[in-house]
This record gives C-alpha cells, sequence and structure tokens, in this order.
C-alpha cells in the first residue's frame, strides 16, 4: 500500500462506527502495510489492569508482546513507559532485556520498532513493529511509525474523553435523581409531621445514620412505601 493510500484509509476511520479496539486495530493493519521493513505490527495499551495487545497482526508479534507483559520488560514496555521510540536493529546481539532476544529470535523476528503513543493521560500505550530481517527499520520506517502512532494516541484521547463525559454525566443524573428523591421525602415529612424542610431533612438524616444506609435509599423507600398505600 502506498503510503499516501494508507493516511487516506486512517482519516475514513471512525471511532464512532468500530470503537476504540477497532480504530487500532484498522490502524496496526495499515502500518503494517505501509511503513517499510514491517512484517507484523500490534498494539500495547497499558492501563490499570495492566499491559495488554488490542490489535495483532500476526502471531509472532502477540507472542512477542506476551513474552514481555511476563516478564514486566522489553522495547513496547519502554517505548509506553517513556512515550519514546525503541529501535532494535539487531535483536541477536541485543542485550538490553534479558532472555528477550533470544525469545524474538526463536519466533523469527531478527529487529523491531516501538513507538510510545504521545498520551497524557493514566493510559499508556505503543505502537510495535516486528520484521524478519534484520535493521528493516530505516529514517523513513521509524517516521512513518511515528506518525501511525500520533493517530493512534488521538483516537485513544478521543476515547478517553468520551468516556470521561459519559461518565460525568452519569454522575451528574444521578446526584440529580438522589436529590429529587429525597426532596420527595422530605414533602412527605413535612406532611406527616407538620414540620419545616429543614427539620424533615434532620429526619430523613438521623434515620439515615441509624440504619447506616445511604439517605438516598432511606428516601427511596419511604417515596415507595407511600405510593402504595391506598
Amino acid at each position: 500500500m502506498e503510503t499516501v493510500d494508507a493516511f487516506r484509509e486512517l482519516v475514513r476511520i471512525s471511532l464512532g462506527d468500530t470503537g476504540l479496539d477497532g480504530v487500532l486495530a484498522r490502524v496496526a493493519d495499515l502500518a503494517g502495510q505501509a511503513v517499510p521493513g514491517a512484517d507484523e505490527v500490534s498494539v500495547t495499551l497499558v492501563r490499570d489492569g495492566g499491559p495488554r495487545t488490542v490489535a495483532s497482526t500476526g502471531t509472532a508479534a502477540s507472542i512477542l508482546d506476551e513474552w514481555q507483559y511476563t516478564y514486566h520488560q522489553g522495547p513496547c514496555l519502554d517505548a509506553a513507559a517513556d512515550r519514546r521510540t525503541v529501535t532494535v536493529g539487531a535483536v541477536a546481539g541485543d542485550r538490553r532485556w534479558p532472555g528477550w532476544a533470544e525469545h524474538a529470535g526463536s519466533v523469527g523476528v531478527r529487529s523491531a520498532l516501538s513507538v510510545g503513543l504521545p498520551i497524557r493521560h493514566q493510559t499508556v500505550g505503543a505502537l510495535n513493529l516486528y520484521a524478519t530481517t534484520e535493521r528493516a527499520f530505516d529514517a523513513e520506517s521509524v517516521e512513518l511509525a511515528q506518525a501511525f502512532a500520533g493517530y493512534a494516541a488521538v483516537a485513544l484521547s478521543n476515547a478517553d474523553l468520551y468516556d470521561t463525559t459519559a461518565a460525568l454525566v452519569r454522575q451528574m443524573q444521578a446526584a440529580m435523581e438522589s436529590r429529587a428523591v429525597i426532596e420527595q421525602a422530605k414533602g412527605i415529612v413535612m406532611g406527616q409531621r407538620g414540620c419545616g424542610p429543614d427539620e424533615a431533612f434532620a429526619i430523613l438524616a438521623r434515620v439515615s445514620q441509624d440504619a447506616n444506609r445511604k439517605l438516598r435509599d432511606v428516601a427511596t423507600d419511604l417515596v415507595a412505601r407511600t405510593h402504595r398505600r391506598p
């Protein structure tokens, strides 16, 4: 695939249509077709649950990623942690990560390139490219890989922003619902006790504390009981 065609394909990808994993899978696929030297590509994301491969174009890439997750070392984890580019020109002579070179050689990988995703959230990650020949990635390959990683980072940032916004909306809705049911419960107490709103709220709060239950739950039960009465 021509580089221009690959980037045209990138801009057509819609986060809403495919979801984050779908976007990252397409980024990996296009990078494998467009970056000179790349035989297999994967995308690593590191979140609270630890690192995982969310996209992979081949078995060797997945195997090498999993080895790094198991032993907590390797080019993709370094690239993700430091948001930098890590190049392995000749796997056989690289000793930065004990055991990794031997494992990479066993699945036919002779060189590698990992580009950290330039994002500023708790989630970090890397775009990983693997080759079956030594020194497969020249300056042009690195530049293209960084461009693909930048696009993946934009998709990831947008997804995080969407998730954060959706969570805030849910919290606001829950708060509004809580306030509404508490106001209803206050009205019921005021009618039953002939008291004002402050005293009604104090009564509900005292029941909540004595029962070791949330104020909203106490209010919900009171409203439900009242509505069930003939």
